[in-house]
């Protein structure tokens, strides 16, 4: 849980000298979205680690290029000054009329899905996780933990006043947590650079709205010139259940009844040493019962703790099937799933629960996926992955909210 104390930061890999990108631009600026909470990590551990459990209750703050917005009034008395300057609304870039700008945009946050938009700007989306997409239109982008895209924003709008910037929780009530808030600042002469927006700050999408979400995700398609071949057919199939347990009196994420323990030696060391007795030997289950299992229902209670591994042959195709269902207070929500070591085709959303023999025709899509390393499952429904197992070693498949990898949410492969 070292992410949400503040240890993390963006690498942007460039394209190699002579390479020409299927887009254009004049410059570039980088956006890492956040959240933030005024408990240490340490008090949110042992509470999610707790009998009673004490979930982290929502962020206090959302943070945009790590500077956030807070209520000085909710604070104890002298521990918060809005007057100081470090507390004024930060400037996300300034804009030339007329230029057209990259924006490298990647969410670290440790609970919150966002909605990062720019007033008047709408957004042209050319790439995600690394790899360049067809281009298509929105007018704000959602984004989950763990993604990255660029965006191409023009700098088309009335320069004589400046922008705001924000951004928003989504799938979550966002009550609690105020939106994250910066400026873009047009550089023409006339006009302050410091002067507040003369309009009110956007207030986002209905955060509950759960199909303009699957919307966007189902608009990814990889760009023409830059499709992967994926292979045509799996060697394996996981269906994996993404659900809650409640397992010797504490709250746990389980996969397919599994909540992910990591062992005192590391899996890598275990395996190279022969260290047989390091980690769970017997191999975990590849599906759920999932003729019978009611996506709808509370989650169920039978689950165990291990640290079993996903052996795969190298080199072999593994298609992967996350279905979501309800948590222990009967709700479903979003989880961001992130492989390591890996990238991904993306084959596929859907609603309600995988039907492994009429879904895999209907609704995958085998023609230009495209291939990411972080994927959201949405609340009520299924997400579909494929990928090659060509990277030798111990890899982390986890949900991207801290607190779920931290009770269990995850598997690994290797």
């Amino acid at each position: 849980m070292q992410r949400v104390a503040g240890l993390n930061g963006m690498i942007v890999v460039t394209v190699p000298e002579g390479f020409v990108e299927p887009f254009s631009y004049d410059e570039e600026h980088t956006v890492l979205l956040g959240d933030w909470w005024h408990k240490s990590v340490y008090e949110q551990a042992t509470g999610l680690s707790a009998n009673p459990f004490v979930f982290v209750t929502e962020p206090q703050s959302l943070l945009i290029n790590g500077r956030g917005m807070f209520n000085c009034s909710l604070a104890p008395s002298g521990t918060c000054n809005a007057s100081r300057p470090d507390c004024a609304l930060p400037t996300l870039f300034t804009a030339v009329p007329g230029k057209t700008y990259l924006l490298r945009i990647g969410s670290l946050t440790s609970l919150s899905s966002l909605y990062f938009e720019i007033e008047g700007h709408p957004m042209m989306v050319v790439e995600a996780d690394g790899h360049y997409v067809r281009p298509f239109a929105v007018r704000g982008l959602f984004i989950y933990s763990g993604e990255t895209y660029s965006v191409l924003v023009k700098a088309d709008q009335d320069p004589r006043r400046n922008y705001w910037a924000a951004s928003h929780v989504v799938g979550r009530n966002p009550s609690q947590t105020p939106s994250g808030k910066a400026v873009v600042s047009y550089a023409f002469n006339g006009n302050n650079p410091w002067m507040p927006p003369p309009t009110a700050p956007p207030a986002g999408p209905p955060w509950n709205n759960t199909a303009i979400r699957v919307d966007q995700s189902r608009a990814i398609f990889a760009h023409p010139h830059f499709v992967e071949p994926m292979p045509a057919r799996a060697d394996r199939t996981l269906l994996f259940l993404n659900t809650q347990n409640r397992i010797d009196g504490h709250i746990k994420w389980t996969i397919n009844g599994v909540s992910l323990m990591f062992p005192a030696t590391p899996y890598l060391v275990a395996m190279k040493r022969g260290m047989k007795d390091a980690y769970e030997q017997r191999p975990p289950p590849d599906m759920y019962d999932h003729m019978s299992h009611d996506i709808s229902a509370p989650a169920p209670t039978n689950g165990t703790v291990g640290s079993p591994v996903y052996r795969l042959a190298l080199g072999s195709v593994v298609d992967v099937v996350l279905q979501n269902s309800n948590m222990l207070n009967n709700k479903s929500e979003t989880h961001p799933w992130h492989l390591h070591g890996h990238d991904f085709w993306v084959l596929g959303y859907g609603e309600g629960k995988f039907n492994p023999a009429a879904d895999a025709w209907r609704l995958l899509n085998v023609r230009d996926p495209i291939m990411k390393n972080t994927v959201p499952l949405h609340p009520d429904g299924w997400t579909a992955v494929r990928f090659r197992a060509d990277n030798p070693g111990v890899w982390l498949f986890h949900c991207h909210v801290e607190a779920h990898v931290f009770m269990g949410g995850g598997a690994v492969p290797g």
